[in-house]
């Protein structure tokens, strides 16, 4: 009887700890990840401080990685790779690779992972050719942007100049969609001319280089649009040491401090602003909204400005 006795108690033991157990599985906080380009980029250092705040708001673990530098695309996916053996309860993605990128989000999809887009969208034909899946996008209107700071230097030079352009990632939706936006402004302006456009790759350094070898080659450009601020400030680099600082036009976008700090001391003329703080925190907000079963829209936008003297110092 003594024996039973035991048995039960140790029985009674054993159910109490796997109680416990299921208890604390049940109020562990959800683990979301998020997945950037770089974090040597003012722009997603604002998205992860606006990440940050909704992941404490939520009360939610976030995870926030990236590859050292915006086009490897083979570090990002490795990244995914590793989150997902992790296990994570959910993705945030800003894509390096609109294309490259399609394997490892179905991998994501395998394992149950649901994804979020953010910032640059995925490849509409390639999400569709390998049956990949994710959740929404959210971000802004490229195509409008660059159509923005193209209309902005039209009216500049009224609708007559030379125009030089630093490209993205040739390929690369975000870097596209900016350029085509703008080629539109300059094609309805037959007078602002397009005299040379090439990549720098979204990198400051050369964005400074290819410049450098543009000036040289096109002594006479009035006007440059960089798909993004780290090309421009490059870019604005370059004029200094040729001796043309504030003597072309610059647009930028993204309108990172920096950036800003250049159109307030007339260094540059305009920046197309998408507010990346408020990306991050929409994005982990609605990761939060998917865990919870709640549906979300195709599309997520978040707004653009155009950041000029006059307000160069308001906030985004």
């Amino acid at each position: 009887m003594k024996h039973l006795v035991h048995f039960f108690l140790a029985m009674l033991l054993l159910a109490a700890l796997a109680c416990q157990r299921g208890e604390e599985q049940n109020t562990a906080r959800p683990k979301i990840a998020f997945v950037m380009k770089t974090l040597n980029n003012p722009f997603f250092i604002d998205m992860q401080r606006g990440a940050t705040a909704a992941a404490q708001e939520h009360n939610i673990e976030l995870l926030v990685q990236a590859a050292e530098r915006e086009v490897d695309v083979e570090k990002q996916m490795q990244i995914i790779e590793n989150l997902i053996q992790a296990q994570v309860s959910a993705l945030c993605l800003t894509p390096s690779g609109s294309k490259e990128i399609i394997p490892a989000i179905a991998k994501a999809n395998a394992a149950g992972i649901p994804v979020l887009i953010v910032d640059t969208r995925l490849d509409s034909a390639a999400v569709a050719e390998a049956g990949v899946h994710y959740e929404t996008f959210i971000g802004s209107d490229n195509f409008e942007g660059g159509r923005v700071a193209g209309e902005f230097l039209v009216a500049r030079f009224n609708g007559k100049a030379k125009v030089a352009v630093l490209e993205g990632i040739p390929g690369h939706e975000t870097s596209d969609s900016r350029l085509g936006g703008f080629r539109a402004a300059m094609n309805a302006a037959s007078n602002m001319q397009i005299v040379a456009s090439q990549t720098a790759n979204w990198e400051r350094d050369q964005g400074f280089n290819v410049f450098q070898n543009l000036l040289q080659a096109q002594p006479d450009i009035e006007a440059l649009f960089a798909c993004n601020d780290m090309m421009a400030l490059g870019a604005i680099e370059a004029m200094a040491a040729a001796g043309k600082s504030g003597k072309i036009a610059v647009v930028g976008f993204d309108a990172v401090e920096d950036a800003r700090r250049a159109i307030a001391e007339g260094t540059m003329a305009a920046s197309v602003a998408q507010s990346p703080e408020e990306m991050g925190r929409v994005a982990v907000a609605s990761a939060v909204q998917i865990l919870r079963g709640e549906k979300l829209a195709r599309v997520i936008p978040v707004k653009i400005s155009l950041v000029k003297k006059e307000n160069s110092a308001s906030a985004e």
